[in-house]
C-alpha cells in the first residue's frame, strides 16, 4: 500500500470514513440510507426489475453529473453570475465485453444563457475538477468483503 491508501480495519476504514447503508426492500429494489436521506435503486423491467427507481449505474453517472453541476454552480456564484439555466447532460455506454462496467461517460455542461464568453473556459476548468471526476481520474482503493 502507498501512504495515501486507506488502512483497512475489518469492515471499517480508518480515519474520517463516511458511511451509508444499503438494505433490500423487495425484488430488485434496494434502499440507500445516508445522513438521514433515503434513495432507492431498481432495475428496468426488461432486466427483471419493476423500474421504480434509477439503476445503480444510472446513479453513478448522476453522481458525476451533479458533482459537475455543483462545481459549475459554485463557480458562477463566486463570479456573481446567475445559475439560472445551468444544466448538465450525462451520457454513458456500457462495455460490450466482461467484466460488466461503464465503458465511457460524456458530460455536457449547458451554461446559463447569460454566461460571458470570457467565463466559459474557467467554468469548464472548475467543473472538470469536481470531486467525483477527480476520483474517477485517480480511482480509490476498494474492497468488498463479507461481514462476520
Amino acid at each position: 500500500m502507498t501512504d495515501t491508501a486507506p488502512e483497512w480495519a475489518g469492515t471499517r476504514l480508518a480515519g474520517d470514513a463516511h458511511r451509508l447503508d444499503v438494505a433490500h426492500v423487495e425484488g430488485d429494489v434496494y434502499e440507500i440510507a445516508v445522513r438521514g436521506h433515503r434513495l432507492r435503486v431498481d432495475q428496468p423491467t426488461d432486466a427483471g426489475g419493476t423500474d421504480t427507481a434509477p439503476t445503480p449505474t444510472e446513479l453513478f453517472a448522476a453522481s458525476l453529473a451533479t458533482c459537475v453541476a455543483f462545481y459549475a454552480g459554485r463557480y458562477l456564484l463566486r463570479h456573481g453570475l446567475s445559475r439560472e439555466g445551468l444544466g448538465v447532460r450525462a451520457e454513458f455506454v456500457m462495455a460490450t465485453d466482461r467484466p460488466a462496467r461503464v465503458a465511457a461517460v460524456r458530460m455536457v455542461i449547458v451554461p446559463p444563457p447569460q454566461l460571458p464568453e470570457e467565463r466559459r473556459a474557467g467554468l469548464l476548468a472548475v467543473a472538470s475538477h469536481c470531486t467525483v471526476h477527480n476520483t474517477l481520474q485517480r480511482p480509490p482503493d476498494t474492497g468488498i468483503e463479507l461481514a462476520s
